[in-house]
């Protein structure tokens, strides 16, 4: 067994680095909490060196690291992966020397639920021996209010070290029969991911609250649990793992006590950032990106989305690929092999971008084939109007209530996926086709704009865009300021539009709809109880009449089960 000492070795002379390799050889009986004369030592290395001194010791009684900090304070080593929703603990417990006869500290109760050990103890240093012992362990709890288990730690009342009467092993293995049963009952109740949301940045805490309410959305579509959330203001941010290591640790033990199983970051985390992160933490790491390309994968459903998505994947995923574990190397021989030959990483990232070269081939196909069918399937007389929004504005909804279709609606986001066209014909007598499109948000990933080309093609080739607005959200105008950005970075921003409000019967700040309505002349409708609904069709067909409409080759062949010309309910 290797004997090293772990901790600040610094200012150690060699005598004390004896003293202290010296505990390696104390044995204690499995049902101790550590040997007397283990104990006794310890006190002496930790009295003269005016530190702290401790002891890994595993269940079989051995010591397996030992351990030296400062006054006050002892820095654990890495202990690898903890799997915490396993419900057994790490088959370690930890034995230290405070200098002075105090309980345990926040770092030793961190370090307990972090690193899921069985027991920490901590023994005040007395006239040069042991004082009074204090311990601490995890106990797992139920919460009747939220049906929830939560892992909070429990301490036993000191008493002092030879009043000590406690069978260490007997109290393990009814802590972890008890931390099982939790487990169990909670993963019967929930078969589902929790997450942790987490938002960094120097904004408001207003702003950072909406954005937090946006990501939990994101997270409900997702169908992911949230089971907490975590703010923290900086006007720094850090380089290695975004919010300090401190602020992880502190996340860390909020994680266990909600039974977390990811964190959910509210921007996108570089590749080393996310590495580092899942180091400290132990659990899965996902940035918004992330979450928004999972929603998209498990929703998509034409050929084009289900290929745009893998795309999108792919090309977030290849400059993380660098972060595979070495052990995955491997050599591959062969004709025209350089060197020793590929590795197994070279050889993942190469198929990646061959898969990467494949997919763009594919759509460039699909969309060369969206053309043709405009120019010889376009309808004459017959202009197209596409509706563009942020995400669950109720386009869909809008869409359906017009023209009498059942496109899938939902309270998600990213609810539809597909642009789906449908036929109608204005009071004026003019014949349009109205096609939904994919919602936008915010700070739009890159590697998702691909994903939005067909969307941006119905844009494109539309006489007028009929931008949706959402009057129940809080964030009406940052939302509308979110779309005319994406429109001008599409040379959308002066296309023809006209404004619509939708959700009339849900208005949250009626002071902001009415300016909104009278800045953008905009009108206000509802899909729900058909408010306005003729009023908007007239006023398309005036914005048709102005756009002049487009020629048949422009127009786009609606989806093939769509009914036949559906004019508004009267």
């Amino acid at each position: 067994m290797s004997q090293t000492i772990h901790g600040d070795l610094s200012s150690l002379s060699a005598v004390d680095k004896a003293a202290l390799q010296r505990l390696y050889h104390h044995a204690s009986e499995p049902k101790q909490l550590a040997a007397e004369a283990l104990v006794l030592r310890m006190c002496s290395v930790a009295g003269k060196l005016r530190r702290q001194v401790g002891v890994l010791i595993d269940r079989n009684g051995r010591v397996t690291h030992v351990l030296v900090g400062d006054d006050h304070e002892l820095l654990l080593p890495d202990l690898g992966r903890f799997g915490q929703g396993s419900g057994r603990l790490r088959g370690l417990r930890l034995v230290h020397i405070h200098l002075r006869d105090e309980p345990l500290s926040e770092d030793d109760l961190n370090d307990l639920m972090r690193l899921g050990l069985d027991l920490v103890a901590a023994i005040g240093l007395v006239d040069g021996g042991p004082g009074r012992v204090f311990l601490g362990h995890l106990a797992a709890q139920r919460r009747a209010d939220l049906g929830e288990s939560v892992v909070p730690h429990e301490l036993v009342a000191p008493c002092p070290w030879y009043q000590l009467d406690l069978d260490v092993a007997e109290l393990i293995a009814s802590l972890e029969a008890d931390l099982q049963r939790a487990r169990t009952l909670t993963r019967v109740a929930v078969a589902r991911e929790r997450a942790l949301l987490v938002h960094v940045s120097s904004q408001t805490r207003a702003q950072a609250e909406d954005q937090l309410d946006e990501l939990d959305e994101l997270a409900r579509t997702a169908r992911v649990e949230v089971v907490g959330r975590v703010l923290q203001r900086r006007q720094k941010i850090d380089a290695r793992t975004l919010i300090g290591a401190g602020k992880l640790n502190e996340i860390s033990l909020k994680a266990m006590q909600t039974d977390a199983t990811m964190l959910v970051f509210d921007c996108e985390l570089t590749p080393s950032q996310s590495k580092s992160i899942a180091q400290q933490v132990e659990l899965k790491v996902l940035d918004r990106t992330q979450l928004i390309l999972d929603i998209f994968a498990g929703r998509a459903k034409s050929q084009d989305g289900r290929l745009q998505v893998e795309l999108a994947q792919l090309r977030y995923s290849l400059p993380r690929l660098g972060d595979r574990d070495n052990a995955l190397s491997r050599l591959t021989g062969g004709i025209g092999g350089v060197g020793p030959g590929e590795t197994k990483l070279e050889v993942d990232r190469r198929r990646a971008r061959d898969r990467v070269h494949r997919l763009q081939d594919q759509l460039e196909k699909l969309r060369r084939g969206r053309g043709t069918r405009r120019k010889e399937r376009g309808l004459a007389d017959v202009g197209l109007c596409a509706l563009v929004g942020y995400t669950n504005v109720g386009k869909s909804s809008l869409l359906n209530a017009i023209t009498k279709s059942d496109a899938y609606t939902e309270n998600l986001l990213f609810a539809t996926l597909d642009p789906t066209s449908r036929r109608l014909r204005l009071p004026d007598g003019q014949n349009v086709v109205l096609t939904d499109t994919v919602g936008f948000i915010r700070d739009l990933p890159k590697e998702l704009l691909g994903a939005f080309e067909a969307t941006l093609e119905e844009a494109k080739a539309a006489a007028v865009l009929v931008l949706v607005l959402d009057a129940s959200h809080a964030q009406i105008e940052q939302q509308y300021q979110s779309v005319l950005k994406i429109l001008a970075d599409h040379e959308l921003a002066d296309h023809p539009r006209l404004v619509v409000i939708n959700k009339a019967d849900a208005v949250l700040d009626l002071a902001t709809v009415r300016d909104l309505v009278h800045d953008l002349d905009a009108l206000l409708v509802s899909a729900t109880t058909r408010e306005n609904l003729d009023v908007f069709l007239d006023r398309l067909g005036q914005a048709l009449v102005q756009a002049q409409v487009p020629s048949q080759q422009d127009a786009v062949e609606p989806s093939e089960d769509e009914p036949e010309w559906s004019p508004l309910d009267s």
